[in-house]
């Protein structure tokens, strides 16, 4: 990973392991929102509501990246915040 650096998406708050763990809870979030995307895709075809194929009623960002890439740059848009539970 060379952009952006793991000082400018912690701000120097968490140590790269936080990082890591915080960037896979990401990409799971955005795999899960994959998942329901094509399975309402998938229903709509199914049902005759669309004549789309299911690749073009699928969002391009997660047809095109992979969910690291999209978590890390949610993580540093702000889209995702990563914080310490209280008493750790």
């Amino acid at each position: 990973m060379i952009y952006p650096t793991i000082d400018e998406l912690t701000k120097g708050n968490f140590n790269r392991y936080e990082l890591v763990i915080g960037v896979a809870k990401g990409a799971r979030l955005v795999t899960d929102d994959y998942i329901a995307m094509r399975a309402r895709a998938q229903k709509m075809i199914d049902n005759h509501e669309t004549d789309k194929s299911l690749a073009s009623l699928i969002d391009p960002e997660y047809k095109d990246k992979k969910a690291v890439k999209i978590a890390i740059a949610r993580l540093e848009e702000g889209k995702f915040r990563m914080y310490r539970p209280e008493g750790k």
